[in-house]
This record gives structure tokens, C-alpha cells and sequence, in this order.
């Protein structure tokens, strides 16, 4: 038996409530094809492949993190990614940096992969962020980790002190280095930084970890697909194949 879209958008909006998101974000249904949904795609960004995917396997949603439309559009042609959504009769609802902060979703899906504990786990970098205790380990081990476990380029600056203090910001948090030298972090790991930012990390003595966007935020659609096949057991839902990496990585 089919479920609305609206019935899907709301439990996604208890679970990451909109009040979250910054207010430049633009997050909810964003693309709605008014048809009632048995299938699910889940997925970091909603490309062209993950598009043909969910048409190909007959599902009606694709819920993301990354919005589908972010800046204002002046004009839409056939080949642009909301377009084709509706052409497919696919609806697409994103929760971004409301997910990103809210208690279960993007980062504290990536602090639990870290280690850092739930303890003393305290919010920070405007809620989007986590820091907290790890059991004493080094710069270089956390970047060999994350190398291992979340499958995209790793780089890093290593502070050549114990870390027992460990920051994380998903996604482009590398401007938040100092926010993380501020509250006593040894450590920050995040997906993307600037030059300036591994400088900075150089000049503070403080350990940084570049793990890639995709790799620090693409379990949380593994969540999602979790929680709406338990809040809709009638439903298929999966993480979509497409969901990939755009980048691919030199080993020399």
C-alpha cells in the first residue's frame, strides 16, 4: 500500500526539523511529482545517474542531503536534475544542514564512526559539529582510519601530539578549525578545508584530517533509508547504487 510524499516529509521533518537549517538553506520537498510513493531511493546528492536509477527500479522518491535546487534558477532546461525528476515522476524531498545538526543525523552518524564519545559529546561550529573524548590515539592513525573506512582521499596535517580530544564537521567544515582551537580539540577532521586552514592547523599545532565531502557524509543516507523503512515497513527503501564518489583518486 502506497504512502504519500507528505506523510514521508513529515516524519523526516520530526526527525530533522526544518527550524534547523540555516537560514540560507533551502530544505523540505523540493521537487514534488503528486504521486503516491512505494519506493525510496536515499542518496547524498540527487545526480542524473541517481535519477535514472530511481526510474529504472520504479520508485516515485528520492530523499538527499544535499539539495537538488540550492541557488535561484532562471531558467530549467530538459537536462537539469529537477527537470528530469519530474519528467520521471519522481518527487525529491532534502534535509541539509538541518540534518547536518539535528541529534542522530550527518554528524553524529560520523562522531560514532570516530569513536568520539557519547559521554561528553557537546555540539559546536553552529550546532553542525561534535567534539568529544577518544581513547588516546594520533593525527596520522585517524587519517589512515578514515582513509579505510570512508573510502575517498584522505590528506592531513599532523600536530605530532596525542590526540585525546577529537572535532568533527562533515561536509566543507574546514573553517571551523578555530572554533575546534577553541574548545580544546586536539584534532579536527572534516571533508574539506582550504589552504589557509592547513596553515593555520600547521601554525596552532593542532592535528587535521581532510576526508573528503563525500566520504564524511555519505553513511547518512544509510540512516535515512533505516529510519523510513522503520517508520514505513510497506515501503522499499534502499541507499541508491549511483550515490558515488564524483571524484576519483590517484594511488601513486
Amino acid at each position: 500500500m502506497s504512502v504519500t510524499v507528505q506523510e514521508i516529509l513529515q516524519e523526516l521533518k520530526t526527525f530533522a526539523p526544518p527550524e534547523l537549517a540555516c537560514s540560507w538553506d533551502n530544505v523540505g520537498l523540493l521537487v514534488d511529482a503528486g504521486r503516491p510513493v512505494d519506493k525510496v531511493l536515499t542518496a547524498l546528492d540527487i545526480t542524473a545517474e541517481v535519477v535514472q536509477e530511481a526510474a529504472a527500479s520504479g520508485c516515485q522518491l528520492v530523499v538527499s542531503h544535499h539539495p537538488v535546487i540550492f541557488h535561484p534558477m532562471a531558467q530549467i532546461t530538459a537536462e537539469d536534475v529537477p527537470a528530469m525528476l519530474l519528467q520521471k515522476g519522481i518527487s525529491g524531498i532534502c534535509m541539509h544542514t538541518n540534518l547536518d545538526a539535528t541529534a542522530g543525523g550527518v554528524n553524529d552518524t560520523l562522531a560514532d564512526l570516530l569513536g568520539i564519545s557519547r559521554e561528553d559529546r557537546r555540539n559546536f561550529a553552529e550546532n553542525c559539529g561534535r567534539i568529544g573524548t577518544v581513547t588516546p590515539t594520533t593525527t596520522q592513525a585517524i587519517a589512515r582510519f578514515c582513509a579505510e573506512k570512508l573510502h575517498s582521499g584522505v590528506k592531513y596535517v599532523d600536530s605530532g601530539k596525542p590526540v585525546t580530544r577529537l572535532a568533527e564537521v562533515s561536509g566543507g567544515g574546514g573553517g571551523y578549525l578555530q572554533d575546534a582551537i577553541d574548545e580544546g580539540a586536539d584534532c579536527l577532521v572534516t571533508g574539506e578545508a582550504a589552504h589557509h586552514i592547513a596553515l593555520l592547523a600547521r601554525q596552532k599545532g593542532i592535528g587535521l584530517v581532510v576526508a573528503g565531502h563525500w566520504g564524511t557524509e555519505q553513511g547518512i543516507a544509510d540512516v535515512l533509508a533505516a529510519r523510513l523503512q522503520a517508520a514505513f515497513p510497506r515501503l522499499e527503501v534502499r541507499h541508491a547504487a549511483a550515490d558515488t564518489d564524483p571524484y576519483t583518486y590517484l594511488n601513486v
